[in-house]
């Protein structure tokens, strides 16, 4: 039977929502940092896991969605561009052929070598044999399709992926759902 503090270790590490002053998405962070945050008075609790965590004198129950309490200007909706993102926003499945259960790369749809850019709508997730297949050539050239159209994502996007069954209550936060009121 795994050990209070592994519990604990594990609890603290669960997705928490973080929202700003008006309500509006910031970022996800862990249960142990909104537990700090909640301690020193910066966040107000909206919403708990049913779970609990415990130090020898004291019983939590672990945040879920947090609130800041000082509005911080944060108007950036944008992801950055980088490997992992790009794969994300594919939903890991390569954007060629659909295979999902392998390791991708990244691949220029105009490759660079061509004038292709590092952007959203020039990168895809490509399982090898299909990057390699298509290589140094445009899609045209290669006779190869894809399956979707890239596009730049937003990071409210990237909140509603990250929205599980232990998440659900997030989901009027990320506007996937209309607030109820009991």
């Amino acid at each position: 039977m795994p050990s209070s503090n592994a519990i604990n270790g594990h609890l603290l590490n669960r997705a928490v929502l973080v929202l700003n002053a008006n309500y509006s998405p910031m970022m996800i962070c862990t249960a142990r940092r909104a537990i700090c945050l909640d301690y020193l008075r910066k966040v107000e609790v909206l919403v708990n896991y049913d779970e609990q965590v415990h130090s020898p004198s004291l019983s939590l129950h672990l945040p879920s969605v947090i609130k800041i309490r000082d509005y911080i200007r944060f108007d950036n909706l944008s992801v950055d561009l980088n490997r992992k993102n790009v794969i994300a926003r594919d939903n890991h499945i390569c954007q060629y052929c659909g295979v999902s259960k392998t390791a991708l790369t990244i691949d220029h749809i105009i490759p660079k070598g061509k004038g292709g850019l590092d952007t959203w709508e020039n990168l895809v997730a490509a399982c090898k044999p299909c990057n390699q297949r298509k290589g140094d050539k445009t899609i045209d050239e290669s006779n190869m399709l894809l399956n979707r159209l890239p596009k730049r994502p937003n990071r409210l996007m990237y909140f509603q992926k990250y929205v599980k069954d232990q998440q659900q209550n997030w989901r009027p936060y990320l506007f996937m759902e209309p607030f109820t009121i009991n």
